[in-house]
């Protein structure tokens, strides 16, 4: 490693805090700031790309701050190596987002993500004027209003010339062909709302336009959104996908979350063989060339959190390879989060049942998991989390597409002994 990026991200280390929170805005400035020295001392891409890879030798344990401006910088250094003009659309889903919505000040929750991703992206593109860009944020029948808080923040701020807000309720009322077969909006959890989006966003036909979508807390900074564009834009991919759980990940998940990650890993990859090199289908940052991204939006199936499982599996039967994995810093946002109460896992596998038998040729294994799954209720779902077996809850997940050490009929017998 160059002596005075090992320099950097010592003195980086000792002032960084131990946690990064969200909600506060001097740690965030401090992970830009130290990014924008980063890229300036570094000569080029490859430097970087060393220096993230000696963050994970041996038993190193840095901040998640020197991670994260590590890979910030490394996004802008790509950015800086895209020549042709460039478009890129960001879409987040609202619901009870009145909270996060708001300014520190406002709220213990508040971490003002609106102007946030305005900045971070003002940041990125600093110096780049030829790629132009805009934020989309859809309301998805939010009862707090966020649609409405969202649009007198930009209207408050000035930032109509860079953020619009959809509202999924008045798509559905207009007929939009995106929303067929949602009649109201609570048929739609999340991915109705991500999906107009994508489809508002792409209908600007230009070149080198890439759509992507994000979560509307703060979990993924959207400095690393130059990660995402350069294999689209530079290297030919149909879609680059933010992944947690690649070597130079890093990712910050609390309680149970991880462990359920995994079963719900390890079932879903017995019914979609075709996606067994993905790992990561839930993390919330995901690009996709605006042409991919307007023909897998329409004709969907899935409404609701499966919805990602859903695009990738399009994308990847349109143009087999086309996905690649992008190692990305992620924070959980869990504090005030729309979905940690829904645990919202065993409904998605039941929709990705219906993914496997919508878009695959039947396979008798799959179809033995696809049964199980379907006899599954929220009790015996919730017993077998209590009883995942150490096969899948100390395993590496990357492994789950070629080793299935657990059968259907292993896990029925778990449930029996309950």
């Amino acid at each position: 490693m160059d002596r005075d990026l090992n320099r950097l991200v010592h003195e980086l280390t000792e002032r960084a805090p131990a946690e990064l929170d969200l909600t506060n805005g001097r740690h965030l400035d401090l992970a830009t700031s130290a990014a924008e020295t980063l890229f300036g001392e570094a000569s080029s891409h490859d430097e970087l790309a060393n220096l993230e890879a000696t963050l994970f030798e041996g038993d190193r344990q840095l901040p998640l701050l020197v991670h994260l401006a590590v890979k910030l910088a490394h996004s802008k250094r790509l950015v800086s190596r895209l020549v042709e003009p460039a478009r890129l659309s960001v879409v987040f889903a609202m619901y009870k987002e009145n909270k996060r919505i708001l300014e520190p000040e406002a709220h213990p929750h508040g971490e003002d993500f609106l102007r946030r991703k305005v900045a971070q992206l003002e940041w990125l593109f600093e110096g780049s004027s030829h790629i132009a860009w805009r934020i989309f944020a859809v309301d998805d029948g939010c009862p707090e209003a966020s649609g409405r808080i969202a649009r007198e923040i930009i209207d408050r701020s000035g930032l109509e010339e860079r953020s619009e807000v959809l509202f999924l309720e008045e798509a559905i009322r207009r007929g939009e062909p995106v929303t067929r077969p949602l009649e109201r909006t609570s048929e739609s959890q999340k991915g109705g709302s991500i999906q107009l989006g994508m489809w508002q966003a792409a209908r600007q036909r230009e070149a080198n336009h890439v759509v992507l979508f994000t979560d509307a807390d703060l979990s993924t900074h959207l400095g690393q959104a130059g990660l995402l564009m350069f294999p689209i834009l530079v290297e030919g991919s149909d879609a680059a996908i933010g992944s947690r759980r690649e070597p130079t990940s890093v990712a910050i998940k609390k309680g149970k979350r991880n462990v359920r990650g995994k079963l719900f890993i390890y079932l879903w990859k017995r019914l979609l063989p075709e996606l067994n090199h993905v790992v990561d289908t839930q993390c919330g940052f995901k690009a996709f060339r605006a042409d991919v991204a307007r023909r897998i939006v329409v004709d969907t199936l899935e409404k609701k959190f499966a919805f990602d499982i859903e695009l990738l599996l399009r994308t990847e039967l349109a143009r087999p390879g086309s996905i690649v994995k992008v190692p990305i810093a992620w924070i959980d946002s869990e504090a005030a989060s729309t979905t940690t109460d829904l645990e919202p896992y065993l409904p998605m596998l039941r929709s990705i049942v219906g993914f496997y038998r919508h878009y695959l040729p039947a396979n008798p294994n799959s179809d033995t998991f696809a049964a199980f799954i379907e006899g599954l209720d929220d009790d015996s779902w919730h017993r077998l989390v209590d009883s995942i077996p150490p096969e899948i809850a100390a395993a590496d997940p990357a492994h789950f597409g070629d080793h299935a050490p657990i059968t259907a009929s292993d896990l029925r017998a778990i449930l029996a002994k309950g």
